[in-house]
This record gives C-alpha cells, structure tokens and sequence, in this order.
C-alpha cells in the first residue's frame, strides 16, 4: 500500500512541477517582455533561471530538509547531462533542416559553459585535496575517495556566475529596447511567477520524498534516481520550451536555454545547497565519472554546432543515441556489470 502512494506522490510531484515549471516560464517571458530584455538575455538569463528552478529546489530541499546533497548533486548532473543530450538532439530531429545556430551562442555561451564545467571539475576536486573524509569512515579503503564542500569553495561558482550575468549585462546596454507592449500586468504576471515557484517547490518536495522512499525499498542508491528519473522530470520544461523555439526557427535562442539553464545548474544550483548546509560530504569517485562524461557530451555538442553551424539530423540522433549509452551505464551499474562507480562511504565515525 505504501508503493502505490508514493508512486501516486511521485506521480502527483511530476505534474506539479511541470504545471508550476509552464506557469513560471510563462511569467518570465511576459516580464522580459515589459522590460524589453534582449532575446539572447531572455533565452540565456530569463528561461534558463525559470525552467532550472526545479533542479535548485532540488538541492536546497534535499540538503535542507533531508541531509541528502548527493541527491541533489545527482539531480543536477543528470539534468545537465539530459539538457546537453536529449534537448538539442529532440530540437534537432524536429527542426525543418536541422536547428541552426550562430557564431555568438558557439564563441560566446558554448565556451562559456565548457568553462563552467572546468570550474565545477575543479571545485570539486579542491573540496577532495583541502576537506578528505573517507580516512574518517568506519571500514573506508584506500581507493575511496570522499570530500567535504564548504561555502569558501562554493563562493568560486557563484563568483563565476556573477561574471556570466555581468557580460549577458552588456547585451542590454547595446540592445535598442522596443516599445513596450500592451496589455501586460506587471502586478499579475509577478504574482503568477510567485504561485510558480510555490508549485515548483511543492512538487519536487514529493519528488525528493518519493525517491527517498524508493532507494529504501529496492536498495538503488538515491543519487541513481535523481541523475536519472528526478533529472528527466525536472528538465522536461526546458525540452518542451527549446523543442518549441526550435521548430519555429529559433535555434539560437532554444540552444542559449539549455546552455543557460546548465550553467545555471552548475554554478548556482549546486553552491546553493553547500551555502545553506555551510559543509557538506559527497564522494569524489561517483561524481567525478559522472562529470566526466557530462565534459565529453559537451565537447560532443561543442563539435556539432560549431561545424557549419547546424545541428543536422545525424547529428541529432548521435545525441540521444549518447543518452542512452548513459542510461545503459546506469543500469549496468545497478546489476554489478560495471563498477566504475564506487559503493557508497559507510557513516563517518561520531
């Protein structure tokens, strides 16, 4: 009886975060509307921030209320990775001609989130040589590796986001504003993105808890539902929105999204739940071939849209076919085919 409510929990969260995801990204377009943001601003800051939200109530809540950072750690990885794989694939199989891009989003966005990713790698690494913790764990071998991240690390991500908005800033200053349109309440589209994050909040609340409860039942560790299932759910607003920009030829702007959105993660959603807990542990050697294979998915991506400046319909397909040899690797993980990532760390000694 407990399965079937919690799958009914995690069925009920799944929808509320993509009603509240519509309702806040709704909000947020309308606003930069009345503002008159520039389209790369909107796609890049705006959308990005509006349909990530999910993926840092993940890791505030997660790490907040249930002590669990690799759950949200894992949620936020495998968003990134389900961002820069089935989204810009699924684009680029729906798009007339394959999607289309610009030199701006490869020179500028696209290097710009390599060197986030090059920065999370390095965070994490700083917070295993300065904060090691295996040696503290009851029964920890050598070849485990655990850290500890504390604010002072993740002050160097937000710093580096910070950097991000000051440079989209400049499309601002150098943008000609147009006329503003009509028949937008600024009062009432503020109050509708209010409700949105309320929503967002309450369904991966239940998201979290129902995972949680599923890593007891089966014994799958909980980081491998949220980089996989949690993930998928939460960046199911940000394929609908770029799939959608896409096919209208908008290319440039469904791609600044899901490169907005994985810096976004990366660099403020993860930091967010270190800020909040002040130090937290994770394990080096799960998150680290993880990350990695997000880095080559990137370059993948990078490689793709750099030549000729098209994603094409091959290439779209080598995308989602590179998602699913991730999936595969999960799953092999669980039935003890593979062991490239580690049992997790038994408790540390009190």
């Amino acid at each position: 009886m407990d399965i079937l409510l919690w799958i009914a929990a995690a069925v009920a969260g799944s929808i509320i975060v993509l009603k509240g995801s519509d309702l806040l990204e709704s909000s947020a377009e309308h606003l930069s509307l009345h503002y008159g943001l520039p389209p790369v601003v909107h796609g890049a800051i705006v959308v990005a921030i509006g349909s990530s939200f999910p993926e840092l109530s993940s890791t505030v809540l997660a790490t907040l209320i249930h002590g669990e950072f690799e759950l949200g750690l894992s949620v936020v990885i495998g968003s990134a990775i389900f961002n820069i794989l089935v989204i810009p694939g699924l684009s680029g199989v729906m798009s007339p001609g394959g999607m289309k891009t610009d030199k701006e989003i490869v020179y500028k966005d696209a290097q710009f989130y390599m060197l986030s990713v090059a920065v999370f790698v390095l965070v994490l690494a700083f917070a295993l040589i300065y904060n090691d913790t295996a040696s503290d764990a009851v029964g920890a071998v050598g070849n485990q590796l655990s850290g500890q991240m504390t604010r002072p690390f993740a002050l160097i991500p937000i710093a580096l986001y910070g950097l991000y908005i000051f440079l989209q800033s400049q499309e601002v200053s150098d943008y000609e504003k147009p006329e503003q349109p009509e028949g937008i309440a600024v009062g009432k589209e503020w109050g509708r993105l209010a409700l949105s994050l309320v929503l967002v909040v309450a369904g991966v609340e239940a998201l979290v808890r129902s995972a949680l409860f599923f890593a007891d039942e089966t014994g799958i560790p909980p980081f491998v539902w949220g980089i996989t299932v949690i993930a998928a759910v939460t960046s199911v607003p940000d394929a609908l929105i770029s799939i959608n920009l896409a096919r209208k030829g908008e290319g440039v702007v469904s791609l600044g999204n899901v490169l907005g959105s994985n810096i976004f993660d990366l660099l403020i959603a993860v930091p967010a739940g270190v800020m909040i807990a002040g130090a937290v542990d994770f394990q080096f050697d799960i998150a680290m071939p993880l990350v990695v294979f997000l880095g080559i998915s990137t370059v993948v991506l990078f490689v793709q849209i750099r030549t000729r400046l098209v994603l094409s319909k091959v290439e779209s397909y080598i995308l989602l076919g590179l998602y699913g040899v991730f999936i595969v690797w999960m799953i092999l993980e669980q039935v003890d085919v593979l062991g490239i990532l580690p049992e997790e760390l038994p408790d540390p000694v009190e």
